[in-house]
């Protein structure tokens, strides 16, 4: 997609590295407290019982092969030639802090590993795993990212999330105390209940608050969820392409042209995804979504003002 349209993460890390540069996913087998007991066992209910791990990636295998399996199908795949190490699989800031922080740095030991991601929940940070990624920081490019998904807490309840928009908050304030780490946050558009006036003011609320990086998902049915049970009972209608497209450019109209763009739509295999089925066809969405773009005659940030 063309860069006028809104500011994309690979550009991003190709203008800050000289080179394309892609995620390796890793699997660290890191637990959740939503599903460990501490706040649910139930999870949200778009998460699967692999907590959103890419496919290949086993919590059984090292950190070390993992990254190098990674950066050898990145590499060949999308031509990448340096690699950012993202813990992706559950909530990868809640455990034991010297463990975290031994597992990060086995990941970031590799040449060609210029970054770290790490993604997480709002409620589960503290100073002393910001302090080990700003330590990190000083060789590495480093990223945090907190699922938000919505700033309306009635949302976030019909989500199962069990934290509230209050604590995403207070995680940007921590982690603004350590600048050199980037800010980026999830959001789902299409949350049962949710009007186009709520989506909009979630782009402006997380614009406000001056996050860095966001990634955008329609809500999508994935096997093996409470979402499915929902879906298949009637009680869940997932948005159309055309749908989704309209509200996608709409928010990232209402967004800061200052953050850097992720992700346009949840992406997941096709053995997985129950519905919508659209989202597998990703070149065709991508093309459809430049085409609104261009129609309208708008880009990112084009309707957003600072309050």
């Amino acid at each position: 997609m063309k860069m006028e349209y809104y500011n994309s993460f690979s550009q991003y890390l190709k203008k800050m590295f000289g080179c394309k540069v892609h995620k390796v996913s890793i699997n660290a087998g890191m637990t959740c407290p939503n599903r460990d007991g501490s706040l649910s066992y139930d999870g949200c209910i778009f998460c699967d019982d692999t907590g959103s791990a890419a496919k290949p990636c086993k919590p059984e295998i090292p950190v070390e092969t993992q990254i190098a399996n990674g950066k050898k199908v990145m590499a060949e795949k999308y031509r990448a030639v340096k690699f950012l190490a993202y813990f992706q699989a559950y909530t990868n800031t809640y455990g034991d802090v010297e463990l975290l922080s031994d597992l990060y740095r086995k990941a970031v030991d590799d040449e060609d590993i210029v970054g770290l991601v790490i993604g997480t929940r709002p409620d589960c940070i503290s100073d002393a795993i910001l302090k080990v990624l700003s330590d990190i920081s000083k060789d590495k490019y480093v990223q945090i990212e907190y699922g938000l998904q919505s700033i309306h807490d009635r949302s976030l309840r019909y989500l199962n999330r069990h934290h509230s928009f209050d604590d995403f908050v207070n995680a940007c304030k921590m982690t603004r105390q350590f600048p050199e780490i980037k800010i980026g946050t999830h959001i789902i558009l299409g949350i049962d209940g949710e009007t186009k006036e709520d989506m909009i003011r979630t782009a402006e609320a997380v614009s406000d608050i001056g996050i860095d990086l966001i990634k955008v998902h329609h809500m999508h049915v994935i096997k093996g969820t409470k979402l499915e049970e929902l879906y298949l009972k009637g009680e869940f209608t997932p948005l159309s392409a055309e749908e989704y497209i309209e509200l996608l450019v709409t928010f990232l109209e209402h967004i800061s042209d200052k953050i850097i763009v992720d992700r346009l739509f949840g992406d997941r295999s096709h053995d997985v995804m129950v519905a919508p089925r659209w989202s597998i066809k990703k070149r065709v969405v991508l093309n459809m979504i430049e085409a609104e773009f261009n129609r309208r005659k708008t880009r990112q940030g084009a309707k957003y003002e600072k309050k």
